[in-house]
């Protein structure tokens, strides 16, 4: 879609961040990391002590709902790091007074959500952009070079594995945690960056057969989930994902085995190149061990490498990595996967989007 608005290179993008909650603090690193090219102006929560903490930690100017921001602020961006289910209206609020988005994934919770968020920014004439920090990891960029260079040959089979752990403080921290109205569960929440690579990696799903349960978190929504995926490439696949594991988080890992290669990225959160093996070499092989890093982040490294392709696209020097559209590919791919357990069917994709 062509954007009618003027590439911003005469001065600073600004930016507004909604929601101080603990994933604020990575945007507000990042920002901060291209301060040539950007600034943090304003910050939103309806929390008055974490509102109060954003602003000493930004020096932003601060505001108690995004209605009084969208009324005042310059910002030519707006950062929506709230609960999920928030995402669509604060996203076409935003996306009405004129305000590119920035929205934290999952884009909703809900697919009908989705696509009236990406039709709201395209009829605003504004960009929507999802974050999917994960994908800038250094070892996700290796695996993705070797699958688009068809290294594996025929990939027969993919698996993911999210082993972590969120106890019942976490949920109990805030309401909104581990509903299906602002939050869904482990698969929504905790494991959307994960399943995100599924069809970014890959290729298209086909279909879903997928199974959830509240196994031991009072909650509504589930903290462990299991699914096996057809890609129409004929490609099978497992998805194995809990908040259970004891007592800390173990693994964040996904396998790819081909014809003629396989590969395992694992660690707390596919940091690590734990396996790399192909029929033919390439010179990319003697660079696994500097594509691997140590975290104790679940988080990853990726925000200020996602913030530089926004800033890239509204200087008109580049194209969005992960838009509105791309953010509905993975919501697309969960809300079958949703459905599929909560029928107790396989689901075909693609989804309707009338």
């Amino acid at each position: 879609m062509n954007f009618p608005y003027i590439p911003i290179r005469d001065r600073k993008i600004r930016f507004a961040l909604v929601g101080c909650g603990r994933i604020a603090k990575n945007h507000f690193e990042a920002i901060a990391a291209h301060a040539d090219d950007a600034e943090l102006i304003d910050v939103c929560d309806t929390d008055e002590e974490a509102l109060a903490a954003a602003v000493r930690a930004t020096g932003a100017k601060g505001h108690g709902s995004i209605e009084t921001l969208l009324a005042s602020t310059s910002a030519d961006v707006v950062i929506l790091t709230t609960p999920s289910g928030l995402h669509p209206a604060h996203t076409i609020a935003a996306a009405r007074s004129g305000r590119h988005v920035i929205s934290e994934k999952p884009m909703a919770t809900r697919w009908p959500d989705g696509l009236r968020m990406v039709r709201e920014c395209d009829e605003a004439g504004v960009r929507l952009f999802v974050v999917k920090q994960n994908r800038r990891n250094a070892t996700l960029q290796m695996l993705k070079r070797a699958v688009d260079a068809g290294r594996f040959g025929r990939i027969y089979l993919v698996a993911l594995n999210v082993f972590w752990t969120r106890p019942q403080e976490y949920y109990d921290a805030a309401k909104w945690r581990g509903t299906w109205e602002f939050d869904g569960g482990a698969m929504m929440n905790q494991a959307s960056h994960y399943i995100d690579l599924l069809n970014w990696l890959v290729g298209p799903v086909e279909s879903v057969q997928a199974y959830s349960a509240a196994l031991g978190r009072k909650i509504e929504a589930e903290d462990t989930a299991v699914a096996s995926l057809r890609w129409r490439s004929g490609t099978l696949g497992s998805l194995s994902v809990t908040m259970l594991t004891y007592p800390q988080n173990l693994e964040g890992s996904i396998t790819v085995l081909g014809e003629k290669g396989s590969v395992r990225i694992g660690g707390v959160a596919v940091n690590e190149v734990q396996h790399w093996n192909f029929a033919e070499p390439d010179p990319q092989d003697e660079m696994i061990h500097e594509a691997s890093y140590h975290t104790t982040s679940v988080y990853g490294f990726g925000h200020p490498l996602y913030y530089r392709n926004v800033i890239d696209v509204l200087q008109g020097r580049d194209e969005p990595e992960t838009d509105g559209r791309s953010g509905l590919q993975s919501l697309e791919l969960l809300t079958a996967l949703y459905r599929s357990a909560r029928d107790g069917v396989r689901i075909a994709l693609p989804l309707d989007r009338g």
